[in-house]
C-alpha cells in the first residue's frame, strides 16, 4: 500500500535467501530476458475515445561490469496517432517502500479503474473494473512502474545468474538510483529521449520523486518538465513522533479536525471546513506551538486553555487530553474519536470506519482504509493484467512487499562531502537543489484533508521551509482534495486531481 510505516508483511523472497544457494547453483545459471507483451486498447475521457497501445513488461538493469542486477516491471500506455517522439510521457509510482504502483494504475490513471465503495468496506468478489473517465491519456503517454521487489520486479541475485543483492535496491538512496536507470533505459529502448517527461509519486513515492528529480537532472543530464506529489512526505522529522519532537503534534493537528468535523464530533460543529482549518493551522503554530515549547514550565491556566482549545477542534475529551499530556499521536487518536460506537478510523483515509479490534487498547490495531480496498485492488489487477494485458500468469504479483521495507536503509546522502543528515531523512533539500539547477521545474503537490498518515499540513510546513528564492516559490503550486491518502478513492476528488494534473501537463509540457 501507499502507508509509509514499515509494513508488517513476512513476505520471505528468493532473493533473501540465495547465499543458502549449493556451491554450484550458479554455474549454469542463466539470468533472465527482458519480456514483452503487446496489447490494443481504447478509453473514452470526457466523452472522447484514446486508441492506444499498452506494453506490459520488464527492463533489465545492469551494474558497471554489466552484470544484470534487477527486473524492473512496468506497463506503459501510449497514444495511437500521436508523435510520441514528443509527446508528453508520466512514470508513475507509489510507495511503501514496499509498495506495487497498483493503486495509481487501477484507481487513479490507468485506462480501466477498480470500482470501490467511497468511504466504506467493498463488498468480495466479484468486483468490477470501469473504464476511467478521468485516466491521464488525454494529455500524456503513461508508464506505471513497480519498485523493485515489489509487482513483478525481482532482484536477480547470483543463483539467477546475476549480481543483485538487496542493498543495492532496499534504500533510499539505491532505490532513487534503480529508478533513475529505469526511466533512462525507458527512454532509449522507446525512443523518448525528447518528449517532455514528468514524475508522479504517491506517499513514499514523493520522497523517491523528490530525491529522483535531483539525481536525473544533477547525475543523468534529464531535465524534467514537472514533478508531480501527491500526498507528500519529503521532511520525517515533521511525522517522526519521538522524544522531544512536537513538530507532529501540531502538524498533525489540522488533519484531526478535518476527520473530527467529517464525523461530526466536533462540540462546535461549523458548516463549512475549510474556515475552521485556517483557525487551526494558526493555532496549531502559535499558541499550540508556544504551549508545548515550554514543556514542564506551562503555567496551569495556559494548559487549561490549550486544552479546551484541543478539545474544542479535535471532540477528544478534555481528560484524555489532559493524561495525554496535550500530545495525542495520531494512531491514539482513530482509536479514541469514535471509542464510544467501538468504531476505529482509518488511517490513510479518516472517512473509512471500521470495528474496534480491542476497546481496551490504546492505539488502532489496523487501517479500515486499507482493509476497505485491498482486496478489490489485488484481485482485479490480476484478473487485468492477466486477461488484458497477457502478462504474469504463472507469476506471484506482490502488491506490497514487507520485506523491502523492514530491510529498508534510512539513511540518506544528501551532502557534498558525502554523509548523511543526522535524525530524520529529509529529501526536501534535493527538491529545493532540483528547483535550482533547474529553474523550469515546476511542482504540483496535492494533499487530501482526511490523511493521517501524510497530512496536508505537513506537507505545507516543508514546502513553506523549502530554502527558495521569491522567483523560484512560484514553480510550486498547491491543489487540496476532501478525500485521504488516495484522493482519487473519492471520485469527485479523482476528477479535480485529473483536471489538475491535466492542467499541469498541459501548462509545462513545452511542445512547439
Amino acid at each position: 500500500m501507499t502507508t509509509l510505516v514499515m509494513i508488517g508483511l513476512l513476505f520471505l523472497g528468493e532473493q533473501v535467501f540465495a547465499f543458502n544457494a549449493k556451491p554450484d547453483s550458479t554455474k549454469h545459471a542463466t539470468p533472465p530476458v527482458e519480456q514483452k507483451s503487446v496489447t490494443s486498447g481504447s478509453v473514452t475521457i470526457q466523452g472522447k475515445r484514446i486508441d492506444y497501445t499498452a506494453t506490459a513488461g520488464t527492463i533489465i538493469l545492469k551494474d558497471d561490469s554489466g552484470k544484470p542486477t534487477a527486473s524492473m516491471f512496468y506497463v506503459a500506455y501510449t497514444k495511437k496517432g500521436d508523435n510520441s517522439t514528443d509527446r508528453p510521457v508520466t512514470f508513475f509510482w507509489n510507495g511503501g517502500p514496499g509498495s506495487s504502483s497498483v493503486w495509481l494504475h487501477m484507481g487513479a490513471f490507468g485506462p480501466r479503474r477498480v470500482k470501490t465503495n467511497d468511504h466504506t468496506h467493498t463488498p468480495a468478489a466479484p468486483y468490477t473494473l470501469l473504464n476511467n473517465d478521468y485516466s491521464l491519456l488525454d494529455v500524456t503517454d503513461e508508464v506505471f512502474v513497480d519498485a523493485v521487489g515489489t509487482g513483478y520486479s525481482r532482484i536477480i541475485a547470483k543463483d539467477k545468474g546475476g549480481a543483485g543483492e538487496p542493498d543495492n535496491f532496499y534504500g533510499i538512496d539505491t532505490d532513487a538510483r534503480s529508478f533513475a536507470d529505469f526511466i533512462g533505459n525507458y527512454l532509449s529502448e522507446n525512443n523518448r529521449w525528447n518528449s517532455p517527461k514528468y514524475i508522479f509519486g504517491e506517499s513514499y513515492g514523493t520522497t523517491r520523486a523528490a530525491l529522483l528529480s535531483k539525481v536525473l537532472e544533477m547525475n543523468d543530464s534529464i531535465d524534467l518538465n514537472g514533478v508531480i506529489l501527491l500526498s507528500s512526505i519529503l521532511d520525517f522529522h515533521t511525522a517522526s513522533y519521538n522524544a522531544g519532537n512536537d513538530l507532529p503534534y501540531e502538524l498533525f493537528l489540522p488533519s484531526m479536525t478535518a476527520t473530527a468535523w467529517y464525523h461530526h464530533k466536533l462540540p462546535d460543529q461549523p458548516q463549512q471546513l475549510q474556515p475552521l482549518l485556517s483557525k487551526v493551522e494558526h493555532f496549531a503554530l502559535t499558541d499550540y506551538a508556544e504551549a508545548l515549547a515550554e514543556g514542564n514550565k506551562m503555567d496551569p491556566s495556559t494548559r487549561s486553555s490549550i486544552i479546551s482549545q484541543l478539545h474544542s477542534y479535535t471532540g477528544l475529551p478534555k481528560s484524555y487530553i489532559d493524561k495525554a499530556n496535550l500530545r495525542v499521536t495520531a494512531a491514539e487518536f482513530e482509536k479514541q474519536l469514535l471509542a464510544d460506537s467501538d468504531r476505529t478510523t482509518g488511517r490513510l483515509d479518516t472517512r473509512y470506519t471500521g470495528p474496534t479490534m480491542d476497546p481496551l487498547s490504546q492505539t488502532r490495531e489496523y487501517d479500515p482504509h486499507s482493509a476497505s480496498i485491498q482486496s478489490a485492488f489485488v484481485s482485479m489487477f490480476n484478473e487485468y493484467v492477466h486477461h488484458d494485458l497477457k502478462f504474469g500468469k504463472n507469476m506471484h504479483y506482490r502488491s506490497m512487499y514487507g520485506t523491502a521495507s523492514n530491510d529498508w536503509k534510512w539513511k540518506h546522502y544528501n551532502r557534498t562531502d558525502g554523509q548523511s543528515w543526522p535524525g530524520s531523512p529529509n529529501v526536501a533539500v534535493d527538491l529545493t537543489q532540483a528547483l535550482k539547477y533547474n529553474p523550469d521545474l515546476k511542482v504540483l503537490v496535492n494533499s487530501g484533508y482526511f490523511d493521517l498518515g501524510t497530512p496536508f499540513f505537513a506537507t505545507d510546513y516543508t514546502i513553506d521551509h523549502l530554502e527558495l528564492p521569491p522567483d523560484l516559490r512560484k514553480n510550486i503550486e498547491t491543489k487540496y482534495y476532501q478525500s485521504g491518502h488516495m484522493v482519487y478513492l473519492h471520485i469527485p476528488s479523482l476528477k479535480r486531481l485529473h483536471d489538475n494534473v491535466a492542467q499541469f501537463i498541459t501548462r509545462t509540457d513545452n511542445e512547439k
